[in-house]
């Protein structure tokens, strides 16, 4: 159970929602793979674990997750687990992810390398090394590139061995919300984050500016999927539509909550965005010109 709520599941969504999407587009292109897409799931899901635990574990040693934090319990910082557990449950499951990593490569080839290497190094560089990306304000775009056309266009490559344009849209809208639920946790966090060294956006430019950042991620998704239809991608486009009143609830509820209690947002952004993942991939599977 304590390795459970180390893994933090709910925060899986943002993993497996890219997946689910790049593979609808594949399958509506008449290219479904059955053990590519079941090995871009399993590679996806390790590599957002290792990242958790590795967060975890690097939080814990600089200080970012003490006595004072108001997020959800870590297990580091709680004692449930020795740092030295974590540091090795982090090595473990990037062991894994890499495996899985090398089984997709002998299918996709060199760029299956490229993103899996970039990927497993980007996991732990997110909160360690002497250039941590969370600490210097580059959480935002890891998480924006990485959970959105990364992941997307990988699992379409996997599958189709091609790069259509459907999976950098449709990868660049479901980036905005990945990024939206990190927004929200620095938000939350941006007083002990900053008492740590730990140069979040919302640190670095103050709380009205996460709350804009938010906005426009949000309001970016939506206006992607809507622009593409615009432009020629078919009417399965403007599906993901039916969530933006979710969206627009989100974005006025940020406004008004601070501190604890943005802890119940966390879920619900990460709810928006697995609903707009399952409706886009609908809309994909039924209405996507090729």
């Amino acid at each position: 159970m304590v390795w459970l709520l180390a893994i933090r599941p709910a925060t899986l969504t943002a993993g497996i929602a890219p997946v689910v999407l790049g593979t609808a587009i594949a399958a509506a292109m008449g290219q479904f793979a059955l053990w590519p897409a079941v090995g871009a799931m399993a590679a996806a899901i390790l590599v957002q674990i290792g990242t958790n635990l590795a967060n975890d574990y690097y939080d814990f040693k600089k200080g970012a997750d003490n006595d004072d934090r108001i997020g959800p319990a870590r297990a580091t910082q709680k004692g449930w687990l020795a740092p030295e557990e974590v540091a090795r449950g982090t090595a473990v499951v990037l062991v894994m992810a890499a495996l899985v990593g090398a089984a997709l490569a002998v299918h996709g080839g060199w760029p299956v390398v490229a993103i899996a290497i970039v990927s497993l190094i980007a996991a732990v560089a997110y909160t360690a090394g002497p250039f941590p990306l969370a600490y210097v304000g580059l959480g935002d775009v890891f998480v924006l590139v990485f959970f959105g056309p990364v992941a997307v266009s990988g699992t379409i490559y996997v599958q189709t061995l091609t790069w259509p344009i459907e999976g950098l849209v449709a990868g660049a809208a479901l980036g905005c919300l990945a990024t939206a639920i990190l927004v929200v946790n620095n938000l939350r966090d941006r007083h002990t984050d900053a008492a740590a060294g730990k140069r979040t956006l919302a640190v670095r430019f103050g709380a009205t500016a996460a709350r804009w950042e938010y906005t426009v991620l949000v309001l970016s998704a939506f206006a992607l999927v809507a622009g593409w239809n615009v432009v020629g991608g078919g009417w399965g486009w403007l599906v993901p539509l039916v969530a933006l009143p979710l969206g627009l609830m989100q974005i006025r509820t940020i406004w008004t909550t601070d501190g604890a209690a943005l802890n119940p947002h966390l879920g619900s952004t990460a709810r928006l965005t697995l609903i707009f993942a399952a409706l886009t991939s609908g809309g994909m599977l039924v209405g996507m010109t090729p």
